[in-house]
């Protein structure tokens, strides 16, 4: 079974708890974290998908949103994040979704997304393109920052107030560049609309690795560029070790990546 075949499958599973757990759940707040919402719906995808991973690879390692860490020893690991944009699901919102990604080492090389509500089911592998459905995505060809929507991203910091403040005044800069900017705050949709040409970058200041590797190998699969705020590539080291790591990100076709970088390094 190849990696993408077997993302499918465990995503449609996935799929029909989060279709039934859908507007019949709330969430409580992370005691670690304000910005961070928990459901039932993710621990019940997450212990699903956790537990046919460890069927099918029972030698590679796991990153679970929920769980925790699996450590194998392999130089293969699981990155799942169970319910991407859990406060959005526990609110009754459709914008949410499950995803999977898998790293070789620091690399990724296979990722699978799904959005329940719009019925979208994303699939890459290196090498391979990426796919909405079955069909293949690319991302803009637009040249012009001006025509293209931009998502951005970036959680309040209450304990730095000023942190907020520095992050957004880059929102600012970046909005007058676009056309618009949009924010779903859910990289299983802003991401991916960017992977399908349909918003030309997405910029995000507050992740964890689960909310990354996914939607990188889709945007490089794409077509697009994928790196760190500032250009840099991201860091996936060590992968068991990051997961409190705090990941920011900038997303975008080669063209507009680079005018959005132009804004970053010079607003």
């Amino acid at each position: 079974m190849t990696y993408s075949s077997f993302i499918k499958v465990v995503l449609e599973d996935a799929s029909q708890i989060a279709n039934e757990k859908f507007g019949k759940v709330s969430g409580f707040v992370k005691s670690d974290d304000n910005n961070q919402v928990l459901t039932e719906a993710d621990l019940a995808i997450g212990k699903l998908i956790v537990e046919k991973i460890k069927k099918e690879y029972p030698h590679y390692n796991v990153i679970d949103e929920e769980s925790g860490v699996i450590d194998n020893g392999s130089a293969f690991t699981w990155v799942v994040d169970p319910i991407e944009a859990t406060s959005n699901f526990a609110a009754g919102l459709p914008q949410y979704g499950i995803m999977i990604g898998l790293l070789e080492n620091d690399k990724p090389i296979a990722g699978g997304i799904t959005v329940p509500a719009y019925k979208k089911l994303y699939l890459a592998e290196k090498g391979k393109g990426a796919t909405c459905n079955g069909m293949l995505m690319h991302v803009t060809n637009e040249k012009n920052l001006y025509n293209v929507l931009i998502a951005f991203s970036a959680d309040g910091h209450p304990e730095d107030p000023e942190r907020t403040r520095r992050e957004y005044a880059y929102l600012a800069e970046i909005a007058l560049a676009a056309r618009n900017t949009r924010n779903n705050n859910c990289e299983a949709v802003d991401t991916m609309y960017v992977a399908e040409g349909r918003y030309g970058g997405r910029i995000n200041l507050a992740s964890k690795i689960w909310d990354n590797v996914a939607p990188q190998i889709m945007i490089e699969e794409a077509g697009g560029v994928y790196t760190d705020f500032f250009g840099k590539p991201i860091d996936y080291s060590n992968p068991l070790t990051r997961v409190k790591d705090n990941f920011t990100f900038c997303a975008a076709s080669p063209v507009l990546h680079q005018q959005l970088q132009e804004i970053i390094h010079h607003p």
